[in-house]
């Protein structure tokens, strides 16, 4: 019996250090309000084939004259410009060998995106013309651990007088604004990364389960709408009553589907029909 009590112990002790590790931060619900109701358009209201590809200023335009909100990516040029740009290599958006920071911005200048007009805008560039009209979700790209593109960011940040909130795949960008900027809300973006098959090992492991909420207490999670039934997700939003934001829609069915478990949505590839 003593065997079996110790046995217990271990898995009692286990549960809690679980719900532990997951727990968000749980005192800024009442700041999600004015995100909810709006729908994202996924590095802005675009189309590769046009003439307002991903991440450029008419995609952005366009999603704020239809009323959207607007989910985009920002990371840093070799000269320390903050772009916004989604992935850190240029080859499918440009075509172009490298990534984003091994060029200056005035370099990248050179570069059409999807072979429009288009080249890759600074963010500074991108929030004076949005200009609060619409919500903005903005994820820091972090590929490492070298941080300056936070403080970059949030330097033009601090100068916003529209409604943000940041998000991140890196848990190291959500631990810096807890440091440095904590009243700013932040959101810890996942997926089910060992399901998905691209990436391995126990960070991984640690980060599609939210295990490391207990160190970057995010306002929110998003994550991979197709995973909605993750054990963690789903602890965080129905217990600890975390706002979660769902990613990447791209279709009225799924985002009927989402609703169920999700409350903020980012969307791509359609025209959501108008919340009521």
């Amino acid at each position: 019996m003593t065997a079996l009590y110790v046995v217990l112990i271990v898995i009692l002790v286990l549960i809690v250090l679980y719900f532990l590790a997951i727990k968000p931060r749980l005192s800024r619900q009442k700041q999600w309000a004015p995100f909810k109701g709006v729908y994202y358009a996924h590095r802005g209201l675009h189309d590769n084939e046009s003439e307002a590809p991903e991440n450029s200023m008419p995609a952005f335009m366009k999603a704020v004259k239809a009323g959207y909100g607007i989910e985009l990516d920002v990371q840093l040029t070799k000269d320390r410009v903050p772009v916004v740009f989604h992935d850190f290599t240029l080859e499918r958006a440009c075509g172009k060998p490298g990534k984003v920071y091994e060029y200056t911005y005035e370099e990248l200048q050179q570069f059409p995106l999807f072979q429009s007009k288009e080249r890759i805008p600074k963010f500074e560039e991108v929030l004076k013309a949005v200009d609060g009209k619409v919500p903005l979700i903005v994820e820091i790209k972090l590929e490492w651990m070298d941080l300056t593109v936070c403080a970059y960011a949030d330097k033009l940040l601090k100068e916003y007088k529209g409604l943000y909130c940041i998000e991140s795949f890196n848990p190291l960008v959500l631990i810096w604004y807890r440091r440095y900027h904590n009243n700013v809300l932040r959101g810890q973006l996942s997926d089910a990364f060992l399901k998905e098959g691209e990436y391995k090992g126990v960070l991984y492991w640690l980060l599609q389960n939210l295990l490391m909420n207990w160190m970057t207490k995010p306002d929110f999670v998003a994550y991979n709408h197709k995973y909605a039934d993750n054990l963690s997700r789903r602890l965080c939003r129905k217990l600890y009553k975390n706002m979660a934001a769902a990613w990447t829609i791209k279709s009225q069915q799924e985002l009927e589907t989402a609703k169920e478990e999700f409350d903020v949505f980012i969307f791509d590839s359609f025209i959501p029909k108008k919340q009521k």
